[in-house]
């Protein structure tokens, strides 16, 4: 059987069970949204580390959990290093501290079967890569029966028909499944050699306000094709390939809007906990549901 190891355990998120479920909880909202879609069938989550971003990634879980229990989640991961096609990991698990999650080997050869153009059957692509894997702890512990389907979406031309493919997979098979696309936002600060407005309190706003914004509703009006295009003109998602991939399989399963559960910067998180002054860098966070 092929396991997938963690790579970013005890680094983006706790290495031992104990310690991940008491993140978890300590992580998980207090209070849900009170606009909801009755049925989701998709969202968008962020994948730094936990104790950045978890409480948005938690936020749509938790959100999806209020409306429904589904037996597989399609993770649409972000590409941070290069690899030469969108790929599927098709057959076996992934460990995390919490477990083994199998993968859904039913519905991956039906969306290969739908999509082997676009898609190649490559585990190699997915082991440095943690987009997708600090996803998966929080659904072993909200959906601790659920299956993964882990797709890596390379931020190009074909991101949009993917998503749309899987969505069709889903809808052939009438699976239980929904999508959860992963992306960050907006990088900004010297650090990524990303300073358009400089430091200080005008660059922030422009990112919470403007950039982020940008991005946020695009996905809210389901702009699939816009996607990419916008992040390669702005730099204001480092997963495009995956909000796009997400936004195309939410239109073909039957969305019609997305909802803003949560939206948040690094640098917000820091100024809460730890009392951070000055800005000077910052990556946004956002999570939503379609």
């Amino acid at each position: 059987m092929l396991v997938r190891e963690p790579i970013v355990a005890g680094q983006f998120y706790p290495g031992s069970r104990d310690a991940c479920l008491k993140a978890i909880e300590s992580l998980q909202p207090r209070k849900l949204p009170e606009e909801l879609p009755e049925r989701p069938v998709a969202g968008i989550v962020p994948h730094a580390g936990w104790v950045f971003s978890g409480a948005t990634a938690l936020a749509v879980l938790e959100a999806l959990k209020d409306r429904r229990t589904p037996k597989t989640f399609v993770l649409f991961g972000a590409v941070h290093r290069a690899i030469r096609q969108s790929a599927i990991f098709s057959n076996g698990v992934w460990r995390t501290p919490l477990g083994l999650a199998e993968v859904d080997e039913r519905l991956a050869r039906e969306i290969l079967t739908r999509a082997d153009d676009l898609l190649a059957d490559d585990p190699r692509a997915h082991e440095r890569e943690h987009s997708i894997e600090v996803q998966v702890p929080f659904i072993q512990q909200l959906f601790p029966h659920a299956k993964i389907v882990p797709v890596a979406v390379v931020p190009d031309e074909n991101a949009p028909e993917i998503g749309r493919r899987v969505a069709l997979a889903i809808q052939n098979l009438e699976a239980d499944a929904v999508c959860l696309g992963s992306t960050d936002l907006t990088h900004y600060g010297p650090a990524y050699g990303f300073t358009p407005k400089g430091v200080g309190e005008e660059a922030l706003r422009w990112v919470r306000d403007e950039n982020d914004r940008r991005m946020i509703d695009l996905a809210l009006r389901l702009d699939a094709e816009a996607a990419v295009p916008e992040a390669e003109a702005r730099m204001n998602a480092c997963g495009s390939g995956a909000v796009a991939a997400t936004l195309a399989a939410s239109r073909e399963l039957g969305a019609v809007q997305g909802y803003l559960v949560h939206y948040t910067t690094s640098f917000d998180v820091m100024k809460e906990r730890m009392g951070r002054r000055g800005f000077d860098a910052a990556v946004g966070y956002a999570g939503l549901v379609f």
